[in-house]
């Protein structure tokens, strides 16, 4: 295994597989990443509201990379163990008008700035949030030529907003691309599932991530293995599948679908009882609502429910 370092500008807010990459690596190898706030570095504490509504929001979600796995090609499996997180003691949430899940309701500007400590905020007094950075956004280029937005997430995973993937959770994501061209940004050091107003606590966040490669491997979008520690209201480890789309209920069973699937395949149910479990002992929720027109649904099962496996067994190089 090799360490690497890579700094986190020049930044960029569109996936492109025609971007050339700043870093390649080896399966195995583990990458210390800093990462702007979701605003490219506009946003400073203290800023105002009115100066806010000033920024370039083209900017948003400075990603850092893409990386280039060595080996990937279309058809693999990277996986990503996030290692460790750390963020800067400060961060910044907003209401925009026309964005968030009650866009209706509240349409007047606001910038809100937090002070934060080691693992928690008291600055939205009297309440004390729990702080579990994550990033909001981890990806591998599309398979698509052309420059697309980074708002909507899709099967090559991107804008998730899924705060299960704090520091000792796992990503699995397909491989469109030759070297794969992982990116990743946004920082949240807390996000509540929906991310109703249109941002968590958004922060820098520097972070630590191992990258392997799993060859000839079907995956069809991304799936997290979550520990007690990355999602503690989850009550133990858990395997989570992620489906976005611009139908809530058609993302749902798509979800629901796909971990039927993986019941099917890895534990070797029936469908019927894959089905039943899915019913009796999945947590179906919501991660994010927000980036209109596209939803993000994640579909949850305890590990202590199955029998162990290692989905994607990690080969000697």
């Amino acid at each position: 295994m090799t360490r690497h370092a890579l700094c986190a500008e020049p930044t960029h807010s569109v996936w492109d597989r025609s971007l050339a990459p700043r870093l390649r690596i080896e399966s195995g190898d583990e990458v210390e990443i800093p990462c702007v706030d979701a605003s490219g570095g506009q946003v400073w504490p203290g800023m105002s509201t009115e100066e806010y509504l000033r920024i370039d929001r083209s900017r948003i979600h400075a990603l850092t990379g893409p990386i280039w796995i060595e080996g990937a090609e279309p058809g693999d499996v990277l996986q990503v163990d996030v290692m460790a997180t750390r963020h800067s003691g400060w961060g910044w949430s907003s209401v925009v008008e026309g964005l968030g899940f009650l866009k209706d309701r509240f349409r007047e500007p606001y910038l809100f700035h937090w002070h934060l400590e080691g693992e928690f905020s008291a600055s939205l007094d009297p309440a004390i949030v729990p702080l579990r950075p994550f990033l909001g956004v981890m990806g591998v280029a599309r398979a698509e030529d052309g420059a697309f937005r980074t708002r909507p997430p899709g099967p090559f995973g991107g804008n998730l907003d899924v705060r299960e993937l704090c520091a000792g959770s796992r990503l699995y994501l397909p491989v469109y691309n030759p070297g794969a061209l992982f990116s990743c940004g946004d920082g949240h050091a807390a996000q509540g599932d929906g991310e109703v107003c249109i941002n968590g606590i958004e922060c820098p966040l520097d972070v630590t991530l191992r990258f392997y490669l799993h060859k000839s491997q079907a995956l069809s979008g991304p799936l997290i293995e979550s520990s007690e520690e990355s999602a503690p209201d989850l009550s133990s480890d858990a395997w989570v599948v992620v489906e976005t789309g611009t139908d809530l209920a058609a993302a749902a069973r798509a979800a629901t679908g796909r971990m039927v699937d993986l019941l099917v395949s890895r534990w070797g149910f029936s469908e019927v009882h894959a089905y039943i479990l899915c019913s009796v002992a999945m947590k179906l929720r919501l991660s994010q609502v927000v980036n209109e027109p596209v939803h993000t649904v994640s579909a949850a099962i305890a590990k202590q429910i199955l029998p162990q496996r290692q989905l994607f067994p990690i080969s000697p190089r």
